[in-house]
């Protein structure tokens, strides 16, 4: 079971990367939150058949997204995927085991804080993706993304959620 999770205030006023770091460490936060006091199976249940969309699912995805755009794409690193999508490239959610649940999340956790240290050791918010398979994007496009990303699937963890165990929240 997830322990309580803080959530850091997204700075309101200052330069652009701290405010967009600060806002992008809130949406990974949210998240968590969303997971919160649940245990695998309830971070495994779809909440809205027939789609397999559930909360574990979420997490592992946001962990591939982490790897993709920060490591892999940023900094053009040769690492594997944290969740192979080699056979099914939708594994992240169609590979769901509640008993792994917690597992999930920790390598969640790893990733952000490899891609909080990317971010660290970059140049600033214009430096440029390694890679080249896709267009190239500065870091700032990258973080945009993310908070974008984050967004989204938050908004799909809060509806998750409810199906649970009533549980709602900005």
């Amino acid at each position: 079971m997830l322990l309580p999770v803080t959530r850091p205030e997204p700075l309101s006023t200052g330069d652009e990367q701290p405010m967009l770091t600060s806002w992008l460490d809130y949406q990974r936060s949210t998240l968590l939150w969303k997971c919160e006091g649940l245990a695998g199976p309830d971070l495994a249940r779809c909440g809205v058949p027939p789609s397999a969309l559930c909360l574990q699912g979420l997490v592992r995805h946001m962990t591939i997204v982490e790897w993709w755009w920060f490591d892999h794409i940023l900094r053009g690193s040769s690492s594997p995927e944290p969740i192979s999508t080699v056979e099914d490239r939708d594994a992240d959610f169609n590979d769901i085991d509640p008993g792994r649940a917690m597992a999930d999340i920790d390598l969640f956790q790893g990733q952000c804080d490899v891609s909080r240290a990317i971010v660290a050791a970059a140049g600033g918010l214009d430096d440029l993706s390694a890679r080249t398979e896709r267009p190239i994007v500065s870091l700032r496009w990258i973080m945009i993304h993310m908070i974008e990303e984050y967004a989204r699937h938050n908004g799909h963890a809060d509806l998750l959620r409810e199906q649970i165990d009533g549980a709602v929240g900005e």
